[in-house]
């Protein structure tokens, strides 16, 4: 009887479709290091084919290692309808097996323009979502294509090798939360693919097609043509150099993280930067902790001639007076350079 059993077993792997196989292997290798631990996981669910395909491998994934999955739909209320959209696609998770399928509605303000405020809602709902449900991580279904739109978009802002890595498959923000992308090593043919084998139809977002936004423009356009004039793999390819570059960021920070400590000491009203130290550590290296001390204590991301222009303070300085930049102002005093809040920074925190 157990060998019938197992020979059942057996078809029934090798009848599965392999986008579905793909893709629930790499929900399951993204959860292995929570198995056992009881926790929760939320599950960012647009509706869309990649979060669909995400949310429907982990919920057949996840309590096989004792972890429950939660979904949250976003309702960012800037199409007609979308509270119907949002209500379908909680409605798929529970029929996935989910029990806690959530909705929650954001108000979608203007700062960076309508892509950047989209997204600065939706995360701040993801991180408040998963803060109430007591969630160790939270999974998004961006892809392979996604990842290969972000580094061409990131060279076009001429970012610098942050942007130019991409997004990173784990990561942990401020908060110990886990940021987990399971599918950015997969198509996005393979979770259409996944949809269609396993009967589901994902919503087609509108703006997903509206060349109003940078995003789409590179999918719609950039893409093919560099497809066309130089070959395929190009997505492929976008993909592998955010890996190799991801790698060589994530050796900088570990540099930056021993040497920091030692160079940095506290100012008024900011933070002072040792000038010898800066001077002594090789260029590549100066410019990161320029821009990692700046990130860090004002949440500002330095562009290539700020960078520039504060590196300037340590190895061509002839008197100059303090640089004003967004936020913040970088000046030098002696053996130090001293970055403090700008002044409309300081009144808006008291």
């Amino acid at each position: 009887m157990g060998g019938v059993s197992a020979t059942i077993a057996a078809t029934l792997v090798r009848m599965l479709d392999p986008a579905v196989a793909d893709v629930r292997r790499a929900v399951r290798e993204a959860l292995a290091p929570f198995a056992d631990s009881g926790a929760r996981i939320l599950i960012a669910l647009s509706g869309g084919a990649d979060s669909l395909a995400l949310a429907s491998a982990a919920a057949h994934e996840a309590p096989k290692v004792g972890l429950e999955p939660i979904t949250v739909t976003i309702d960012h209320g800037l199409q007609d309808g979308s509270a119907e959209i949002a209500e379908r696609a909680a409605d798929l998770a529970r029929g996935f097996g989910i029990r806690t399928a959530r909705i929650e509605r954001v108000e979608v303000g203007s700062a960076g323009g309508p892509e950047a405020a989209a997204r600065d809602a939706r995360y701040a709902a993801l991180r408040r979502v998963a803060s109430e449900e007591d969630a160790v991580a939270v999974l998004v279904g961006h892809t392979l294509d996604d990842q290969a739109e972000t580094v061409l978009l990131g060279l076009a802002r001429g970012s610098g090798s942050a942007s130019l890595s991409g997004m990173s498959p784990h990561s942990l923000d401020g908060l110990g939360l886990a940021w987990i992308r399971p599918m950015l090593g997969l198509r996005r043919e393979t979770t259409a693919a996944f949809c269609a084998a396993e009967g589901l139809e994902p919503w087609q977002d509108p703006h997903n097609s509206d060349e109003r936004f940078s995003r789409v423009r590179v999918r719609e356009r950039v893409l093919p043509v560099l497809e066309s004039e130089l070959g395929p793999g190009i997505a492929e390819a976008l993909w592998r150099t955010a890996e190799q570059l991801r790698e060589d960021d994530e050796a900088f920070a570990d540099m930056i993280d021993e040497t920091i400590e030692d160079i940095v000491e506290h100012a008024e009203a900011g933070i002072a930067v040792s000038v010898p130290a800066l001077h002594a550590n090789p260029t590549a290296l100066r410019h990161r902790i320029i821009r990692h001390v700046v990130e860090s204590e004002f949440g500002v991301s330095l562009t290539r001639l700020q960078t520039l222009e504060i590196a300037r303070l340590v190895t061509d300085w002839k008197g100059q007076g303090p640089l004003d930049l967004p936020g913040f102002q970088a000046s030098r005093r002696g053996n130090l350079v001293i970055f403090t809040a700008s002044a409309q920074e300081i009144t808006q925190s008291t």
